[in-house]
């Protein structure tokens, strides 16, 4: 097995594993009272909490991606706000900004008001309905959980997480996110419409006189840990390998597949394998085991890899997706 920073005594490690598993089945039950049809969806929001990253919805409208990050934010004990992005937002909307206040003794200092970012669970709605300006204003906030505002810096508080929401149809009046801001979330989420049966319940329980509310069934303090607990499980050298030859055979310069040297303009970097080595233990811990495997791995290979590629003119013009080229890497690993 692979040594992993901070590991303790494994008696500790498996109990922690153990209570921690109770918690999140706990929290699914939750969610899966006010969600209905989207347990993919809510498995991997929950993978990317536990990993300490951001996720990218991407679905059309009326599929409850609003509603599960409300839900989310009261399941998990998290502070939760929603900006809704539109072509006219500004930086300032979002980060905050500083006003001028003159004291009692007639002295004038500038007096920063906080903007939506400080909390512990930010929805970015419709987030490429912004313009680049505005996008790029989440970007520290992302990667380095501070805020700097007139040569001050303000830290977010912890743990902090945007998930963000995107209408893959409607592209009118959009703009594409930047690659280097797509590579800093964790995930990207496809959100699909439910199934039949998933549906019935939904119209019953939506419709009637009472609607179920989201109950907490954690803490932002337990999140904190579990967090840190991840980052403590074992990974065996098969899985390393594994994440390995999945991230470098994406990339166009180090591929051995004739299928991503052909359809790939580029692949991915090392956030793609740093975020698999903490998916996949995330995964493992909400199925109830101790150590991730390779099927884990090919299981978040799509989430974790597609918005971090791009196709090529050859790729389109064949009519290959990332589908196949993903397809194809994971029939790789799973030899």
């Amino acid at each position: 097995m692979v040594e992993v920073a901070n590991m303790t005594d494994p008696a500790s490690l498996v109990a922690g594993v153990e209570s921690l598993g109770e918690k999140l089945a706990k929290a699914r039950r939750a969610i899966g009272r006010v969600i209905f049809g989207q347990e993919v969806v809510v498995e991997q929001t929950l993978i990317t909490l536990l990993s300490g990253g951001h996720v990218l919805l991407v679905g059309v409208p009326g599929l409850g991606k609003t509603k599960l990050v409300e839900t989310l934010g009261a399941v998990m004990g998290l502070d939760a706000r929603r900006v809704q992005f539109t072509p006219d937002l500004m930086p300032a909307d979002i980060l905050g900004s500083e006003v001028l206040e003159e004291g009692a003794d007639g002295r004038r200092a500038f007096r920063f008001i906080k903007g939506p970012v400080f909390c512990q669970l930010l929805m970015a709605d419709e987030i490429n309905r912004a313009s680049p300006r505005t996008q790029s204003a989440l970007l520290q906030s992302m990667q380095e959980h501070r805020v700097a505002v007139g040569g001050e810096i303000h830290p977010l508080p912890e743990p902090f997480h945007v998930l963000a929401t995107q209408n893959p149809i409607e592209q009118e009046g959009t703009y594409p996110l930047p690659e280097a801001q797509l590579d800093r979330f964790l995930l990207e989420v496809e959100v699909g419409y439910p199934d039949e049966a998933a549906e019935r319940a939904m119209l019953l329980a939506t419709t009637g006189a009472r609607e179920a509310k989201p109950v907490a069934a954690m803490t932002a303090h337990e999140l904190i840990e579990a967090q840190a607990l991840i980052r403590r499980m074992p990974v065996g050298e098969q899985v390393l390998d594994a994440i390995l030859r999945l991230v470098r055979g994406a990339r166009p310069e180090t591929s051995g597949l004739d299928a991503v040297k052909k359809h790939l303009a580029w692949g991915p970097g090392p956030r793609a394998a740093q975020a698999l080595m903490l998916a996949t233990r995330a995964r493992a811990v909400l199925d109830g085991r101790l150590s991730p495997s390779i099927e884990d791995v090919a299981a978040l290979a799509e989430p974790v890899l597609r918005h971090r590629m791009a196709l090529n003119f050859s790729a389109r013009a064949d009519g290959v997706t990332l589908a196949d080229v993903i397809g194809a890497l994971k029939a790789r690993i799973a030899g």
